[in-house]
């Protein structure tokens, strides 16, 4: 018998500030009450969550490397590298197990231009936006039933 499948779950710049940055896009629920509700949700479904946060791009460039050595599946909300890093373009072509793009705001219907393009949807099995925290767990079932394309 196998154990949990190993998936990581990060989040980029800015996203350790849940529940206090601009709480009418992003809701109330803080970074903390979010990664414990992803551990509940994968253990739900069979799966060992690592939820993760940098601001640090590079850190989160190893991480996403790591992700592509062992492969394991991945739920990425870059944030606003999400629009402009080809470094994270690039980790992301790596990865040859699922990858879901999160967002808790619906990045596409924002007002601001820039927020149209993402440089991880090229690369992603599925992209969910708009669906406030409950995208981290849809992207988590997409994965425990085979995240298929």
């Amino acid at each position: 018998m196998s154990g949990p499948r190993d998936v990581y779950v990060l989040n980029g710049p800015n996203l350790g500030r849940l529940g206090r940055r601009q709480p009418e896009i992003y809701g109330t629920t803080t970074l903390a009450e979010l990664g414990k509700q992803c551990v509940r949700w994968g253990q739900d479904l069979g799966l060992a969550v690592r939820f993760q946060q940098t601001n640090h791009e590079g850190e989160m460039l190893d991480w996403l490397n790591d992700a592509a050595d062992r492969g394991w599946p991945v739920v990425l909300n870059a944030a606003a590298w999400t629009h402009y890093s080809y470094a994270l373009f690039d980790a992301c072509a790596q990865l040859e197990a699922p990858l879901v793009e999160v967002h808790i705001s619906a990045p596409s219907k924002r007002p601001e231009e820039f927020r149209h393009t993402s440089v991880v949807t090229p690369h992603a099995a599925r992209v969910i936006e708009g669906q406030g925290i409950d995208g981290y767990r849809q992207a988590l079932v997409f994965l425990a039933e085979g995240g298929a394309q």
